[in-house]
């Protein structure tokens, strides 16, 4: 290949000969342009791609601008998803963050990774995530923010069978905001991580002449929110759908208007991101990522397997391979992660166990939309614990399965609490039980005494203390009462999964399919919860994250 000094060498002498021989020479020069070209276009194309993997923290599928949210602005991930490739049956592997981000990381499901599958566990060493295959496979690899967490990591050495580090790589996240003129933060909830400088940080002065996997974990929209930070904004009460699970006021409609200054507030560093990445001339070998680990942080939705709580958004920006313009309904998993950048870079499995999801570059690649390969119907999610909200510091185990269509959710212990315990013992008295649904005697509702699955929230706050008014009672019953132990929803007809029709004639056929299937995978995935041989393992894992103590259940016992 011709070196660009040597073209110019050649250039320099073009006028001092002949015009023959200029015609000559510049003929030549045409060909060694041309194949210059041609070699630079190759040695490109082989080039190994970067990956930007960007996640934030409990957003449901539907708000993003791009999907038709009107109260959420979202240019950054809109940009990704009109120009790759836009999943609209994208599955959290759980609907709690540990778990969920587990399944990412390993490319199986969280019950297959026992402590390192559990919130605020250990993750142990033999749970091998894919970051470390790429970095061995010669990637720089690195993370800012939220990795793969909530997990306890080795103290000392006398952890000798966790793992010393973040499942998602060697942290990045020295540069900060502070309190000042400057400080551009959009509520003073909003974590004072400064996530683009730190990209351009490790890019500048990490990655070096290597590729690289990088890893984006907003803390956003996480709770908690500073109230009312969308009055600074120009957002609108009128403007929120508020989701059919969720009485239709203004505390609501705030309390949704506060979580989308927290979504916005991580795409427009995402945007910084897309937009340093186009100025370096990264960009187009860049394959970018985005999704979010769970759903949103609201009443049944979030550590519920509900679609708002399990489906999220996904698009796959790579225009030098995939066909951009597109959205997929194939319904893919977390699982499905792994192995898909595995695929992508080339790197083998060799070092994890084994990997339980199927790469997805066939969907990536292809330039068809819609359903693209029947012959994958499902994708699979479950959950155990998330915080400590039962008695013992048991979970509530669910497993569940989404086709394009339906979703079948499998509550494994219907005699517990969803949404956690509905009184707590008091931690200054422990003969001494707080006040039912943790409503003190001056009717003010108290997020730590009751439902602690659930994050505190106006919105919480808000259906807790009116429960006795007619028409708030079905919106505490939905997000508080047990349930019953199969449930089956038709999400085309009930997106908001508010009607049960496992017992439906008309279903009969659907019910039987799924439950078939959600059993097929757990048997084959060895899920103790199923196959043994200790069915109640999950609750035995120790939990590193503050307890909190409950009374031993009643049996048969009911909200009332």
């Amino acid at each position: 290949m011709i070196k660009k000094h040597e073209l110019v060498t050649l250039m320099r002498g073009y006028h001092s000969i002949g015009l023959k021989r200029q015609t000559l020479l510049f003929g030549v020069l045409f060909v060694l342009i041309l194949t210059s070209c041609a070699s630079n276009k190759e040695e490109t194309s082989n080039k190994q791609p970067n990956i930007l993997f960007v996640i934030s923290d409990d957003q449901s599928f539907y708000h993003t601008s791009f999907e038709g949210s009107k109260f959420v602005n979202t240019p950054a991930f809109d940009r990704v998803a009109k120009e790759g490739v836009y999943f609209t049956n994208a599955m959290a592997g759980s609907p709690g963050c540990a778990p969920s981000r587990s399944s990412i990381i390993t490319g199986r499901h969280h019950w297959q990774n026992e402590s390192s599958g559990q919130h605020a566990a250990p993750w142990l060493k033999k749970h091998v995530p894919f970051v470390d295959l790429l970095e061995a496979n010669g990637y720089k690899t690195g993370r800012t923010g939220k990795g793969v967490s909530p997990f306890r990591y080795a103290r000392d050495e006398k952890d000798s069978l966790w793992r010393a580090t973040d499942a998602a790589g060697i942290e990045y996240s020295k540069i900060r905001y502070e309190e000042g003129p400057e400080d551009i933060r959009t509520g003073d909830k909003i974590s004072n991580l400064n996530y683009f400088e730190n990209f351009k940080f490790f890019l500048e002065n990490e990655r070096k002449d290597k590729p690289f996997f990088f890893w984006f974990g907003a803390t956003e929209p996480h709770r908690a929110y500073e109230k009312d930070s969308w009055k600074r904004t120009d957002k609108k009460l009128s403007d929120v759908e508020v989701p059919a699970f969720f009485p239709d006021n203004d505390i609501v409609r705030g309390d949704m208007l506060d979580y989308a200054v927290e979504i916005e507030w991580y795409d427009r560093h995402l945007d910084s991101m897309i937009n340093y990445l186009e100025e370096i001339g990264e960009l187009e070998n860049t394959i970018i990522i985005v999704t979010a680990d769970n759903g949103m942080p609201f009443p049944r939705a979030k550590a519920n397997s509900y679609d708002y709580g399990i489906h999220v958004p996904f698009a796959v920006r790579y225009p030098k391979a995939f066909p951009g313009g597109r959205k997929v309904d194939d319904p893919i998993g977390f699982i499905d992660l792994a192995p898909t950048i595995l695929d992508l870079t080339q790197t083998k499995q060799d070092g994890m166990l084994p990997i339980t999801g199927k790469s997805i570059r066939a969907l990536l690649e292809s330039e068809k939309q819609g359903t693209i390969e029947p012959s994958k119907k499902y994708a699979f999610s479950g959950r155990e614990r998330h915080s400590s909200s039962r008695h013992l510091n048991w979970g509530y185990p669910q497993r569940s399965i989404r086709s394009e269509d339906y979703l079948l959710v499998w509550n494994m212990k219907p005699d517990r609490w969803p949404a956690g315990a509905p009184q707590r013992i008091n931690p200054e008295n422990e003969d001494e039980l707080l006040p039912m649904y943790g409503i003190d005697e001056d009717g003010i509702s108290h997020s730590e005494w009751a439902f602690t699955d659930v994050d505190e929230s106006p919105t919480k706050s808000f259906i807790i203390e009116n429960y006795k008014d007619p028409s708030i009672k079905p919106f505490f019953d939905a997000a508080f009462a047990k349930n019953s132990e199969v449930q089956l929803f038709d999400i085309k007809n009930d997106p908001y999964c508010l009607n049960n029709v496992v017992n439906d004639a008309d279903y009969a056929s659907v019910k039987e399919e799924l439950q078939a299937a959600l059993l097929e995978e757990l048997r084959s995935s060895k899920d103790p919860r199923v196959v043994g041989p200790d069915k109640e393992v999950f609750d035995s894992y120790i939990r590193y994250s503050p307890m909190r103590g409950f009374p031993e259940p009643i049996p048969g016992s009911q909200l009332k």
